[in-house]
């Protein structure tokens, strides 16, 4: 461990074709930090990841699908993000509870207490430092995903998509300080600059 101190956990969170991958690797370069995702880190992710998103696959009902997320978080945090932090490292995650919360609570409209408990159970407690929502508009996301072959969730249409930003959108009201919310609907250089100096102003340098 780095003197005693544990790494810091971000999130980088939003609706399909909003830009997150590409504000996490950006980000994640900035800060000298860890960069992975969710879900399909672990060898055992990747498999869950092809159960989870290619279209071909066997059919997954609602709750299955929870457990499967789940089971690829918890191995997520054993293998990459639980080592890192006690090294003393920042890691920048594509993906982690507010996704579940978003797509399976307000998304497939589970029941979100539910939801919570199982997320607490699966990553122990373990909550981000912080989330970063990069926040477009649902046609914003589709006409950036025109031409790719939908996954599974990608497929679910337009009126799934509305429902899974309102599900962020309100995370990120009902608890302001864990949630940094920036306009990913402008250039990717201007998106990143603004995450950099928010995530700074929020956490400190890594």
């Amino acid at each position: 461990m780095t003197d005693g101190v544990r790494g810091r956990l971000i999130a980088v969170e939003g609706i399909d074709g909003c830009g997150k991958s590409t504000q996490a690797r950006l980000l994640a370069d900035a800060l000298g930090a860890v960069a992975t995702f969710e879900p399909g880190a672990t060898e055992l992710g990747a498999s869950l990841r092809h159960l989870l998103l290619d279209p071909g696959a066997a059919p997954v009902s609602d709750r299955a699908e929870v457990l499967l997320l789940l089971a690829d978080r918890a191995q997520h945090l054993a293998e990459v993000v639980e080592p890192a932090l006690a090294s003393g490292r920042w890691v920048v995650t594509d993906r982690f509870s507010g996704s579940t919360l978003a797509y399976q609570g307000a998304g497939r409209e589970l029941p979100t207490d539910e939801l919570r408990r199982l997320v607490d159970w699966a990553t122990g407690g373990l909550v981000v430092d912080l989330n970063v929502l990069v926040d477009v508009p649902v046609e914003v996301g589709i006409a950036r995903r025109f031409g790719e072959g939908p996954d599974r969730f990608e497929g679910l249409g337009t009126d799934f998509q509305r429902r899974v930003a309102r599900g962020f959108r309100a995370q990120a009201e009902q608890d302001p300080p864990q949630w940094l919310v920036v306009d990913g609907d402008r250039p990717p250089g201007d998106v990143a600059a603004d995450i950099v100096a928010g995530v700074r102003a929020r956490l400190g340098r890594a």
